[in-house]
């Protein structure tokens, strides 16, 4: 597969399992994403979705969301975790599936150092804000074209033999939108938090 399946999808769901089991390569690290998170885009778009960044339309911030498909969008959450999102759909509609959780291949050694070397390894990058930090994201990363043989951080894309959905985590609106999706016999998936701001399940 390559950068035009991304700039193809019909919908988020379908980029998000375009993403779900690719391989993240960044300096010597190399990972296998095993969970991710799709987003659509603005209110106007062909995918409305109130919880993306682009919801409200482009700002400094997310206007990599609107350009074309294989960018990193990298955005700090909670004043703290960087996280990393790929772009995807045609040039100017805004979309980014957010990487969630990954599965340490190669690069074991610089991951420890960077992370608790005494807790197990698949939960270094277990969780955005984990994955960020495993491979040491920075702001100035934001716009990576991941396609490009010549960037630090690429992304090798390849398809989940079996895969799950269920609700988003942490998001306090379309909270029941199943666009998280996960490979269910990877240890290093994260446990699902709902967000205490999303409505209470009826």
């Amino acid at each position: 597969m390559s950068i035009e399946t991304l700039e193809n999808v019909e919908n988020p769901l379908e980029a998000g399992l375009t993403i779900l089991g690719s391989t993240l390569i960044v300096d010597d690290i190399s990972l296998r994403i095993v969970e991710v998170e799709a987003y659509g885009g603005e209110k106007d778009g062909p995918w409305p979705d109130p919880a993306a960044h682009s919801y409200r339309g482009r700002t400094p911030r997310n206007s990599v969301m609107f350009g074309r498909a294989g960018r990193l969008y990298v955005y700090r959450s909670y004043g703290m975790h960087l996280c990393m999102n790929i772009s995807y759909g045609p040039d100017g509609v805004a979309g980014g599936v957010l990487l969630r959780a990954a599965e340490i291949e190669a690069g074991h050694d610089v991951v420890s150092a960077r992370r608790s070397p005494d807790r197990p390894s698949h939960q270094w990058a277990r969780g955005p804000g984990n994955l960020g930090a495993s491979v040491a994201i920075t702001l100035a990363d934001n716009g990576t074209d991941v396609f490009d043989s010549a960037s630090r951080i690429r992304l090798e894309l390849g398809e989940p033999e079996e895969w799950v959905s269920g609700p988003r985590v942490g998001v306090s609106t379309a909270a029941e939108v199943p666009w998280r999706l996960w490979i269910p016999d990877s240890p290093a998936v994260s446990a699902y938090r709902r967000s205490p701001r999303a409505p209470a399940i009826s």
